[in-house]
């Protein structure tokens, strides 16, 4: 995985280090940007409030090699609530990333927990970040979109979000272009496609798949499995939003798919054939917000920044599950299969 990523990172055009601030720096996506910023020379200031999504030991283990490092330094911190002008002053650009994930846990009484986790806190960064002139590149979602009314779907396409995360998501692009009319916020907003791999979140699909197969344990599928969506591999994701931060221009909103768009019955095909094991799959309603299909135009960030996915689902997968089996100890490919 990490040489994957150096090979990514040294196809891109050299520049002078920098320091970056990166929120949600303990979870999946904001780890791996973390390690690919220290690969390449920059300083981060890394800062997570280790919400209880999901196990904060997760997320430690995700910061282990990252505390190595001299030039990360880490802030356990509510952005909600932290003082951030003092740190934004401190860097040349703000990688947002720390947000309420999840569509289905976002109904109901715990819909308060998105409003603040997303919209909130992102307006504290945004506000920071336009008083001390920094860009931000923040993580939106295809989430904004719901079902959407044409494929691929294009940055263009009207937003119709079916999931209140969505509507979070939503806020926030919206959010982000008031404050560059009144403030001069200058932003780039991505709307990531399920991006997937090691150390992913263990509540999504992808994830909860590999860790079955490493243990054995039953997979349930919400809806009849052949819904689809445009899945992106993690190290793919981390250099579109590098990329972005050095060559995007203010105010740009990039779909990030990675080009494999993929029903949930395949990758499970797909799984089961890259381990040599079958995985024991129950069947349950589909949850509500759980959009039919997801599919990236991936078009426009590729003319304006020339960044396109790089990794093939049969890779991506093959790293996913290799990471699981060396972490959940489970037997190898070939004895489970014997």
């Amino acid at each position: 995985m990490i040489e994957h990523r150096l090979t990514l990172l040294a196809d891109q055009p050299a520049k002078t280090a920098g320091t970056y601030l990166v929120t949600g720096c303990a979870g999946f996506i904001g780890s791996h940007l973390c390690e690919a910023l220290l690969e390449r020379g920059d300083r981060v200031i890394g800062v997570d409030c280790f919400t209880e999504y999901y196990p904060r030991a997760m997320k430690e283990q995700n910061l282990r090699e990252l505390r190595d490092d001299p030039r990360f330094s880490f802030l356990e911190a509510d952005i909600a609530t932290a003082a951030l002008g003092s740190l934004v002053e401190r860097v040349d650009g703000v990688f947002h990333l720390a947000a309420q994930p999840g569509v289905r846990g976002s109904w109901g009484r715990t819909f308060g927990a998105y409003v603040r986790e997303n919209l909130l806190a992102t307006q504290c960064v945004f506000e920071a970040a336009a008083t001390a002139g920094v860009r931000v590149v923040f993580a939106s979602s295809s989430s904004v979109y719901g079902d959407a009314l044409a494929y691929p779907t294009r940055e263009d396409a009207a937003p119709r979000p079916v999931s209140p995360y969505g509507v979070t998501k939503l806020c926030c692009e919206q959010l982000a272009d008031a404050y560059s009319t009144s403030a001069g916020l200058d932003y780039v907003a991505l709307r990531y496609f399920t991006v997937y791999g090691p150390r992913q979140r263990p509540d999504m699909a992808v994830k909860r798949i590999a860790t079955a197969l490493a243990d054995g344990a039953r997979f349930t599928v919400y809806g009849d499995g052949l819904q689809s969506r445009d899945v992106t591999y993690v190290d793919d994701a981390v250099l579109a939003t590098i990329t972005v931060m050095d060559a995007a221009p203010s105010g740009a909103v990039y779909n990030v798919g990675g080009g494999s768009e993929t029903s949930l019955a395949d990758v499970i095909g797909l799984c089961e054939e890259l381990t040599g094991r079958v995985l024991d799959v129950h069947y349950r309603p589909a949850a509500a917000g759980d959009v039919r299909r997801t599919a990236a135009d991936n078009s426009r960030i590729g003319a304006e920044v020339g960044w396109h996915p790089q990794t093939t689902i049969e890779d991506g997968l093959t790293s996913l599950l290799a990471w699981a089996d060396a972490h959940l100890g489970a037997a190898t490919p070939a004895a489970a299969s014997a």
